[in-house]
């Protein structure tokens, strides 16, 4: 009888920390789990703010973008280009033009009431060439005071002293008015235009490549006079006849997209020697300066899609996943939708506006196949067509990317043309 009580016992005592251990393991496994779902909102947190971030700082170098182009825009008027493109090159710029413009301020300062008075006489802007008759009369009204007179690069020229800052030198208002950056001492620049150094330059520029969208254009050229640097530049002309800048196109290669077509095409050149000596700019345009259009391959099966008046891709979408997710992108003439392959679920769905936009990415960085479709309520849609192509390779997805993005403009484009008739 005993040892059965002895068994019973040792069972009970058994079954008692068995249940502890079971108690202390369910507390372990709460506190695991209760950890790591802390550790995972924490990650979630990180990743929603490096999202954030991200938006922030594609909206910022959008800003940026269009500050440097319009900076840009401006200095050319003035036939200014920087070395570089970049922002401290065009602050540079705009601080030279800034002080010759307060130079010719303060210069023509005693003129301001005979310039109201006489409106025929034009005021002489950089950039616009006045007479010289006119320009005699307006020069004899300028109090000649021989104190203000230096002798810059050999020849007796106009500045001005300490209390308005380092001195500028002065371009006779009879030569070309345009606004004259300096870039190299001025005693060279007297050697170089008499003919005593000749400056460094490019000869038989030439863009090589078929200027077809998903295809690479090579600038090329022989250097002359010394020439060890070249700067470029890619540059669009659109049809109001400006001149966009490419904002990271400053190689020889540039990659054509759908952003280039129905625009002239065009590289510019600046060379330069080892002691930094700046030769004339050069200017070469594709195409044989004709706007740059899609291969009769390409324009065929985008004028298919818009005969239907309907197009289905298969995209792949980024939003909080971890990786891309595969979509089924659908145009039609009035809307648009986007939506998983594996649920049906519709991430988006709407009617074309005048705030959709369609902006390529990584462009002309090399070749890439992700875009960026914003809605118009400006949220960013992350895209590719990595493995989309057909058959699959680089240069299908690129061609693909580039297919849907002429698509989807044309659709919206007829769209906001068929509301602008009804409104009319």
């Amino acid at each position: 009888m005993m040892p059965e009580l002895d068994l019973l016992n040792e069972k009970h005592i058994l079954e008692r920390r068995l249940c502890e251990l079971r108690i202390a393991l369910d507390e372990k496994q709460d506190d695991a789990i209760s950890s790591a779902l802390k550790e995972l909102t924490k990650k979630r947190s990180y990743f929603e703010e490096n999202l954030r971030l991200a938006n922030e700082l594609k909206i910022v170098e959008e800003e940026m973008y269009i500050l440097n182009s319009s900076l840009l825009s401006l200095l050319a008027e003035y036939d200014i280009r920087p070395h570089l493109i970049s922002s401290s090159a065009i602050s540079y710029c705009i601080k030279q033009l800034y002080q010759h413009m307060q130079w010719k301020i303060r210069t023509y300062e005693p003129l301001i009431p005979e310039l109201r008075l006489y409106d025929q006489y034009p005021v002489n802007l950089p950039g616009k060439i006045v007479s010289n008759e006119k320009m005699d009369m307006m020069d004899s009204n300028i109090p000649q005071n021989p104190d203000i007179y230096r002798e810059v690069g050999g020849t007796s020229a106009p500045g001005y002293f300490d209390q308005y800052g380092p001195e500028v030198p002065f371009r006779p208002s009879n030569t070309d008015a345009r606004f004259y950056m300096g870039t190299m001492p001025d005693n060279q620049v007297s050697l170089a235009s008499e003919g005593g150094m000749d400056l460094p330059g490019i000869d038989s520029f030439q863009i090589y490549g078929d200027a077809l969208p998903g295809c690479k254009l090579q600038a090329a050229g022989y250097p002359t006079n010394g020439t060890t640097l070249c700067i470029f530049q890619w540059i669009r002309e659109l049809d109001n006849g400006t001149m966009q800048y490419i904002e990271g196109a400053t190689v020889p290669d540039y990659v054509v997209t759908a952003d280039d077509v129905d625009t002239i095409l065009a590289v510019e050149c600046t060379p330069i020697d080892d002691s930094g000596h700046q030769g004339d700019l050069v200017r070469q345009f594709a195409n044989n300066q004709n706007k740059i259009a899609c291969d009769p391959e390409m324009q065929h099966e985008i004028d298919s899609y818009i005969s239907t008046g309907m197009a289905e891709f298969t995209v792949k979408l980024w939003m909080d996943a971890p990786d891309w997710e595969q979509t089924t992108l659908i145009l039609k003439r009035s809307n648009y939708l986007i939506k998983f392959k594996k649920t049906d679920r519709v991430v988006v769905d709407e009617k074309y506006s005048p705030e959709l936009k369609v902006c390529i990415m990584k462009v002309p960085l090399g070749c890439t196949t992700q875009f960026v479709l914003t809605c118009s309520d400006g949220t960013n849609l992350p895209l590719c067509t990595d493995d989309c192509g057909q058959p699959f390779n680089v240069e299908n997805d690129v061609r693909l990317r580039d297919i849907i993005v002429l698509t989807m403009r044309y659709f919206q484009s007829k769209a906001l043309d068929a509301k602008r008739k009804l409104k009319a």
